[in-house]
């Protein structure tokens, strides 16, 4: 994944730099600007899938806007905003934007470390591909009494052991314990 930090503060740039390293995301993939104009020229070839970004209220192209540009070229871009002022307006059009996050200026490191982790958790568990399950064949059912084919030959199942992964099956006459997967019920 790649990360597209856009903010006027530098501290705020080199802690999400740091914080996204931190995470294991690679040093290349994460690009810093200080300002929208930069972050657009810079983001059509980057192409993130994040971009972190302050409001730029007064700017001519705010971060809201940085956003829609990008996402031209980058349709799936998830955005993450702060912001000095958060009004109703903001966070109404932050949340029609998709914003995963709205964080209020001045902030502490545990603050935004906290809202990351949490926006990351998300991405990270919607681009993992779910696990597949394997389908197990059915065991067979065997009980002390039971008659089972082994070897060709019928049997009487004398005891039957259940063990961490595993079934084993000792028959009558017969002096070692057989995995219950090389039985099979008469």
């Amino acid at each position: 994944m790649k990360f597209l930090v856009v903010d006027p503060l530098a501290g705020v740039q080199t802690f999400a730099r740091q914080l996204l390293q931190s995470r294991g995301f690679a040093a290349d993939g994460i690009l810093c600007c200080a300002d929208p104009e930069a972050a657009l020229a810079q983001g059509l070839a980057f192409r993130p899938d994040f971009l972190i970004t302050d409001w730029f209220a007064k700017a001519a192209l705010t971060g809201v806007q940085l956003h829609q540009r990008l996402r031209q070229a980058q349709p799936a871009l998830q955005l993450a905003l702060l912001s000095f002022e958060v009004t109703p307006e903001h966070e109404f059009q932050a949340e029609a934007h998709g914003a995963r996050f709205l964080l209020k200026k001045p902030f502490t490191a545990e603050q935004l470390k906290a809202q990351m982790a949490r926006m990351l958790g998300d991405a990270t568990r919607a681009a993992r591909p779910a696990p597949r399950l394997l389908a197990m064949p059915p065991q067979p059912v065997v009980k002390p009494g039971d008659k089972v084919r082994f070897n060709g030959a019928v049997h009487i199942a004398q005891y039957v052991v259940h063990r961490p992964g595993e079934t084993v099956v000792q028959l009558q006459g017969q002096g070692g314990l057989i995995p219950l997967e090389r039985l099979k019920p008469v």
